[in-house]
């Protein structure tokens, strides 16, 4: 079963600085009927204007993956860790029992879009942590990369989770199946450009709940497009 969740339907905010769009519901924006999927809590897709950005505050008992598409965001923490994110790059950030830490587009003249994901750890209070790793175009081009997973095998970072999170550019006609094990559902979601999901046909900040299905296929219908796909526990 294929489950859309349109871009437009999504809720939003938008605070000058800051035009967020929420999948799940999140902040002022509350939806009984989209409160996230599996342990996936939130994808909020954010842009951020230059030298702005979320000042310090605090996570507790999540798992924060960021995922840069256009700009570079410049992350600081408590845990002593600073660095810039650029498209290519996934970081993921423990919470665990508690982490401060703040987010700032790092250009004075250009934005920064990005997706912010939250997913819920399979366990609290873990020690906070922090991981980023970079993989090129060329590695996601007309394939699932994964690029996230509970044990960090080939060479994605680690969710602490039962969750795997691919990465994939799709051209247009470019082809890619997904074969799902027993007992695992996925969410889908476009980040840019156009894509066929078996047949359903999907566009930007659109997603898609997928759950008993044995086997999916992307295509992409457009010059350019880029999906994440979480694979996880039902």
């Amino acid at each position: 079963m294929i489950t859309l969740r349109s871009a437009q339907a999504r809720g939003s905010a938008n605070f000058g600085w800051l035009d967020s769009r929420h999948t799940f519901s999140f902040g002022e924006y509350f939806d009984p009927n989209h409160m996230g999927f599996a342990n996936l809590r939130v994808i909020n897709e954010d842009k951020v204007a230059p030298g702005q950005g979320f000042a310090t505050h605090g996570h507790r008992d999540m798992e924060i993956v960021s995922y840069v598409l256009e700009g570079a965001l410049e992350h600081k923490d408590s845990i002593g860790t600073g660095s810039v994110i650029r498209p290519g790059d996934v970081q993921r950030m423990s919470a665990g029992t508690g982490i401060l830490h703040s987010e700032y587009n790092a250009s004075q003249t250009e934005p920064v879009h990005f997706l912010q994901i939250w997913i819920l750890p399979e366990s609290k209070g873990i020690a906070p942590g922090y991981e980023q790793k970079t993989f090129s175009d060329a590695e996601k081009q007309g394939q699932l990369r994964l690029v996230g997973s509970r044990d960090g095998r080939d060479g994605s970072i680690t969710i602490h989770q039962d969750a795997n999170l691919y990465a994939a550019l799709l051209q247009d006609g470019d082809e890619v199946s997904h074969r799902f094990e027993k007992g695992r559902v996925a969410w889908l979601q476009v980040a840019r450009g156009t894509v066929q999901l078996n047949d359903r046909l999907l566009s930007a900040g659109d997603g898609a709940a997928i759950s008993d299905e044995d086997l999916i296929t992307l295509r992409g219908t457009s010059d350019r497009a880029e999906v994440l796909m979480f694979d996880m526990a039902a």
